[in-house]
């Protein structure tokens, strides 16, 4: 299981909470880097040594030269980039497979609710389904998973287990050998699905929505089980893996030459000062090779790595909860008592201890919202000046500018006024219209003058149009 750290990062204060968990062995980059780093160094240190006292004068010029030409080529190589662009890849697909984890709880409470019964054959019913479930769950993870193949190599070791019975091992082991090219998780879930039809025809499911959710949830219990299969059959393309990977090492094995100290009386630009010990050098190499194996370590959490997913603890732990759900909690429930706040209704808030006092969030303040209460909207307490509460409308306007009669009369023409000819009725070109609330009204809140040149010029354009 991912190495959790989660308690102690919790409050970030001071100088930073991420000091307390730097030193850490198990799960940390220093156990998976130090081999590699340890490795680097004693190539980068034979060189130098090489170097410094075994070459001759020509033999330094020669590897100084080399050093001038790696030093150039590491610059050309785009690590960052691709390194960078592949670790997310590696992530997001990490947390995808995680996701795809098939947890039975939800079709447990369903097949508790739905279907009932206190007798022996119905609690059969109920703890036999969520078996199968389980089932079918250890034998897509004896699939993909080296640690549950290594619990349970053979199906005759998920007999001794208590998964399943020797008549049904056995009805697998034929099934296997009928078709042997497929996997046959999904038998399990076929057996659970015939024990709900039964159940439903011996009246123990009343209804066919009861019926038919827990159908719903039996298959996505399967469509997960199968998309951990996915994961396991297409990996990140190994072109993309292979790029990567030579991306790297080729970048440090460049450096190896590139990175060296060499004579500063040479006047080498870069190479004034002789350090001995690349101390940069080797913190980009422990940066970048940390990267890649993070990559490694999280290409496939089925493994054995620290960070790896704890799957036989998982089966455990849902064989125990299905047979809680459906068994020792089937309807069963704490007797029916008015609460504490019966009489109260709706309570303020729960009370606080003495050490969370200073995490009561803030609330009411004299039945309205306090201003220090994040959760409402950030303009609630602002309150509008009591003079700009008084609706703005039309006919204000007109009170403060004035409306004159005569000037604001908008020339008008009807369409079906138009001759056929394409001529207007010299009457009816000198009707205007003259309600002037009849504009007010439709045109809102704009300024009379603004409405008044708008419709002038549409209705002039119309009339121009027409003639």
């Amino acid at each position: 299981m991912t190495i959790s750290y989660t308690r102690e990062v919790a409050t970030c204060k001071g100088l930073g909470v991420f000091w307390k968990i730097l030193f850490r062995w198990k799960g940390s980059i220093y156990k998976l880097v130090l081999p590699n780093l340890a490795t680097y160094s004693v190539f980068y240190f034979a060189l130098s040594v090489t170097y410094r006292f075994a070459l001759n004068e020509y033999g330094r010029e020669k590897f100084e030269e080399i050093s001038k030409y790696c030093d150039q080529l590491s610059t050309s190589i785009p690590l960052t980039f691709v390194l960078g662009f592949y670790v997310s890849i590696i992530i997001t697909r990490w947390w995808a497979q995680y996701n795809s984890l098939p947890w039975p709880d939800s079709c447990c409470l369903f097949i508790s609710t739905c279907l009932q019964g206190q007798d022996e054959r119905s609690r059969l019913m109920r703890r036999t389904i969520v078996r199968y479930l389980v089932v079918a769950q250890t034998q897509v993870l004896r699939m993909i998973s080296i640690k549950v193949k290594k619990r349970f190599p053979t199906l005759h070791h998920l007999t001794d287990a208590g998964l399943i019975t020797d008549n049904e091992e056995k009805i697998i082991q034929t099934l296997d050998d009928t078709c042997m090219q497929h996997p046959k998780y999904w038998l399990s879930l076929v057996w659970a699905g015939a024990i709900l039809t039964r159940a439903k025809k011996e009246g123990k499911i009343k209804d066919d929505y009861s019926f038919n959710s827990i159908i719903h949830e039996i298959n996505k219990f399967r469509g997960k089980c199968g998309g951990l299969l996915d994961y396991d059959w297409i990996s990140v393309p190994l072109v993309y893996t292979q790029v990567v990977t030579l991306a790297v090492y080729t970048f440090f094995a460049a450096c190896l030459m590139g990175r060296q100290f060499l004579n500063p009386e040479l006047g080498i630009p870069g190479h004034e000062v002789d350090l001995v010990i690349p101390f940069l050098t080797f913190a980009q190499f422990f940066f970048y090779m940390g990267w890649l194996k993070v990559a490694e370590v999280f290409i496939n959490p089925f493994g054995e790595d620290d960070d790896d997913f704890e799957v036989n603890w998982l089966i455990d732990r849902n064989l125990q909860v299905a047979y809680l759900i459906v068994d020792e909690m089937h309807s069963e429930h704490p007797e029916l008592v008015k609460d504490q706040y019966w009489e109260e209704g709706v309570p303020e808030e729960l009370p606080y201890t003495i050490a969370a006092e200073h995490f009561r969030f803030p609330g009411f303040s004299n039945g309205k919202p306090d201003r220090k209460n994040p959760l409402f909207g950030s303009v609630a307490n602002v309150e509008v000046p009591q003079e700009e509460q008084e609706m703005f409308t039309l006919e204000r306007i007109d009170e403060n500018e004035g409306f004159d009669e005569e000037e604001d009369k908008i020339p008008t023409i009807k369409i079906d006024e138009i001759s056929a000819n394409g001529d207007v009725n010299s009457n009816e070109r000198t009707r205007r219209r003259t309600s002037s609330s009849s504009a007010r009204n439709s045109l809102g809140s704009l300024r009379r003058n603004s409405i008044r040149s708008a419709l002038q010029s549409v209705h002039m354009g119309a009339i121009k149009n027409a003639l």
